[in-house]
């Protein structure tokens, strides 16, 4: 006798269909998931982009007191592409910094507009790496930056490197690096800037990262100027050791150039700082 079995044979051949679909429709939700970010390509950080994520913001940014004496400054990377100076220049804007570099795999493609640009306006400029700790020593880094825009000169206009140290955009918060670890690869770096240009650099970060990913190391605070990110309406508490800031990134949406600071002082102190 014949037996039939179309309708197990379907049964089977339905669910096995099922369970392929199954894996595909997990990955189209994955992809759609507006919480599921991708890194950015290597190259692309720039000051800041880290703040309003892990920060936020609060009050309105950047109000200083009327006694205090703060004189305007932006930050640039290749973001904002070939940037209208003199429009900042117009509106107060006296100094910038400009990307320069990242890691040892990435150099600035707008670095000559901006940086030739802010000093042919007449401000006082200067340039800034974004460090990437997970990818090469921190002397490597500080040769790369040095050898690629990250040079000093007394010529009353050039302000010192700035070590951009601050949330991973392209994975691990900390770069894979205990605390320990990480004080270690900052130092090596500030001293190998040092040790080519004569100037300490300046550090930039921000307290809840600092806090986070260096214990609050106190290590650098007197001999490194602090630039502080806070996009509020105080610059809030200072990472150990700083009795001060140096500079402040207020926010990052400003008129013409999104980031702007400012600097605890007037045009002097900028160019004292210029100076060294």
């Amino acid at each position: 006798m014949r037996v039939h079995r179309s309708g197990t044979t379907l049964a089977g051949a339905a669910l096995a269909a099922l369970t392929l679909l199954i894996p595909l429709a997990a990955s189209a939700g994955a992809a759609q998931d507006p919480g599921a970010r991708q890194a950015p390509p290597r190259g692309s950080a720039s000051m800041g982009m880290g703040v309003l994520a892990h920060d936020g913001q609060g009050g309105a940014p950047g109000s200083v007191s009327a006694q205090a004496v703060q004189t305007e400054g932006v930050d640039v990377s290749s973001h904002q592409g070939n940037v209208a100076w003199s429009t900042l220049w117009n509106s107060g804007v006296k100094w910038a910094y400009v990307k320069a570099t990242e890691g040892t795999y990435y150099k600035n493609t707008y670095f000559n507009q901006q940086y030739t640009g802010s000093y042919n306006v007449g401000m006082i400029r200067g340039t800034y790496h974004f460090a990437t700790p997970d990818t090469t020593t921190g002397t490597a880094q500080a040769d790369y930056f040095v050898n690629n825009g990250g040079g000093w000169s007394k010529d009353g206009r050039t302000l010192p490197g700035v070590l951009d140290i601050e949330w991973n955009p392209y994975g691990a918060t900390c770069y894979g690096k205990t605390q320990a670890g990480m004080v270690t690869w900052i130092r090596d770096f500030v001293n190998r800037y040092k040790a080519r240009t004569g100037r300490d650099a300046v550090i930039y970060t921000a307290t809840s990262w600092w806090t986070q990913c260096t214990g609050n190391s106190s290590a650098f605070a007197t001999t490194n100027p602090l630039w502080i990110a806070r996009y509020a309406a105080s610059v809030g508490e200072l990472p150990a050791g700083w009795q001060y800031y140096t500079m402040w990134q207020y926010t990052s949406s400003g008129p013409t150039v999104g980031d702007h600071n400012h600097f605890n002082g007037d045009l002097s102190r900028v160019q004292a700082l210029a100076n060294g």
